[in-house]
């Protein structure tokens, strides 16, 4: 809300933390609300994740079949997902601050769908599997994209945009 002139009555729904960037929904439309934040919806997000090191097909399996992660200092296993290697890094802004480069250490980006949100789970799921996050960005909720947005862009979404990118189901 400092970024951007909306009514008092809009809020963000979910959130992204202080480290990762992409697809945030600014919306005062309740049913809109409930129907992302509702574990009952199972809405899909999906993250541009790069993570330290050349990740195995071994870890992308494991992150497919639920990882265990701690979520308020108890052992939470987590949903299955979708998760594959990009084949090549995603055409993105830099990012400021960037990312810690070591020389002699790959980078690999993949895709990672899920259908939770719990605190920071993207970053505690690729650590479980041995390969830390670097940069995490939301790629998309739902059928709602980043595509065609730069960093601080702001689009309005029509009652029709909603209705097809959200709302499918109800």
């Amino acid at each position: 809300m400092d970024y951007f002139k909306v009514p008092k009555d809009v809020y963000a729904v979910g959130r992204l933390d202080y480290d990762s960037e992409g697809l945030l929904i600014l919306t005062n439309d309740k049913r809109l609300n409930n129907q992302l934040l509702n574990p009952l919806h199972a809405h899909q997000r999906t993250y541009w994740v790069q993570v330290d090191g050349a990740i195995t097909h071994q870890a992308i399996i494991t992150l497919q079949q639920g990882v265990n992660i701690s979520v308020d200092g108890k052992i939470y296993c987590t949903a299955k997902c979708s998760a594959t290697i990009l084949e090549a890094a995603p055409l993105v802004a830099a990012r400021n601050p960037p990312i810690r480069v070591r020389k002699n250490i790959p980078t690999t980006w993949i895709a990672l769908t899920i259908t939770e949100g719990k605190n920071r789970q993207v970053r505690k799921m690729t650590a479980a599997v041995g390969f830390p996050t670097l940069r995490l960005i939301r790629y998309s909720i739902g059928s709602c994209t980043i595509v065609g947005l730069k960093p601080g862009d702001m689009k309005l979404l029509t009652a029709n945009d909603v209705q097809q990118f959200f709302l499918k189901n109800g």
